[in-house]
């Protein structure tokens, strides 16, 4: 009796934890629920930072030892959305200029006329590094802002970034992010790097984390069909697409979304034909590297990598290194063909030359997800 019980009891469990998947799931296939839940816009993992003040996220200090490394600003957009801006300059720059820095002001109003920008503009060895970041909280979330440093802190003092929030995140305005509308914003930020800071393309590089690597990859490709093209692509943690990652995806690396439907496909069919931001990047790759001219793309992933596996990049690398012939290459030929180098604990990486105008480099890492 108390076995019969004990499965009884089993039984309903099950049931009722399949009954909370499938409205989880229905609810999920909401566009206003499904598109909360994919940029998680509005979850911030330090509420008590603020973004419009540097110093907490390490760019300065009581003793002033950043002051003004980080220039805040605003972007406009085409459709009438307003982007939150940082523009980190590099720690060797600021250095020289700390003394002039430190007496800027802490906003401007009209950010062509302070000493940032001019610092920008007016040296021709000027690089600067557009970053995209992936989803969820603001410019200052999470390990973002070590990446800025990594980046500003170099051996050289000419390598700036500029990373701005989407709209509906962090300082930005609008609510409800869609696919389309980030694409945009990924435009406005290259049209100002372009058009207002006077940049040339062949010292602007994109570089994408996560979700941001969609970003990037649309980005790259509408400036592409209009003879556009940067010194370089960097994507780090890329996807395929919504559909595809959302068969392997675990929230946190502990709650799956569909890999429990794997043994119904027709019902994994039905819900991906419910994504509404599919976010087709493998696509997209492969039509930005077959119209450029010239490519630089650079692939990185971590093999511990819980959100997106790595195994989505091989599949990048393997669409843009199609986007280099017409008639299309097997990823038989193409593991034949690429060079592949071995770096022992540390990873791997996979190099695909067309010709030397389009160089596709894959950097695998064992660690680092």
């Amino acid at each position: 009796m108390a076995i019969a019980s004990i499965f009884k009891k089993a039984y309903l469990a099950l049931v009722a934890g399949g009954a909370l998947y499938f409205i989880f799931l229905g609810l999920l296939s909401q566009p206003w629920i499904q598109r909360h839940a994919l940029y998680a816009h509005k979850l911030h993992s330090a509420w008590w930072q603020d973004p419009n003040t540097p110093e907490q996220f390490g760019f300065a200090s009581n003793t002033s030892s950043a002051e003004n490394q980080v220039s805040r600003f605003n972007l406009s957009t085409p459709d009438g959305k307003t982007l939150y801006a940082w523009h980190i300059l590099p720690l060797g720059l600021y250095a020289k200029h700390q003394a002039a820095l430190s007496r800027q002001p802490e906003e401007h109003p009209q950010y062509s006329g302070s000493l940032p920008f001019k610092l920008l503009r007016e040296n021709a060895q000027s690089r600067l590094v557009i970053n995209f970041h992936g989803n969820a909280g603001h410019v200052g979330q999470g390990w973002r802002t070590d990446t800025y440093r990594a980046i500003s802190s170099g051996s050289t003092e000419h390598i700036h970034v500029l990373t701005f929030d989407y709209r509906g995140f962090g300082r930005s305005s609008g609510s409800n992010p869609t696919e389309e509308g980030l694409i945009t914003d990924g435009i406005a930020a290259v049209t100002w790097a372009l058009e207002v800071a006077g940049i040339p393309l062949e010292r602007i590089v994109l570089l994408g984390q996560s979700l941001g690597t969609a970003v990037a990859t649309a980005v790259a490709e509408h400036f592409a069909a209009s003879k556009i093209e940067f010194l370089g692509v960097v994507l780090v943690a890329g996807f395929t697409d919504i559909p595809s990652l959302l068969l392997t995806y675990s929230i946190a690396g502990i709650i799956p979304i569909l890999s429990p439907l794997r043994p119904y496909p027709v019902l994994q069919k039905w819900f991906s034909r419910r994504i509404y931001d599919t976010w087709e990047t493998a696509t997209r790759l492969r039509h930005f590297v077959r119209i450029s001219h010239r490519v630089r793309l650079y692939l990185i992933h971590a093999t511990n990598d819980f959100d997106i596996p790595w195994r989505h990049s091989d599949s990048l690398f393997y669409a843009a290194v199609n986007g280099t012939s017409d008639e299309g290459i097997s990823a038989q030929e193409v593991d034949a063909l690429k060079v592949n180098h071995q770096l022992g604990a540390a990873g791997w990486t996979n190099t695909w030359d067309a010709g030397g105008q389009k160089i596709i480099r894959q950097e695998i890492m064992r660690y680092g997800g």
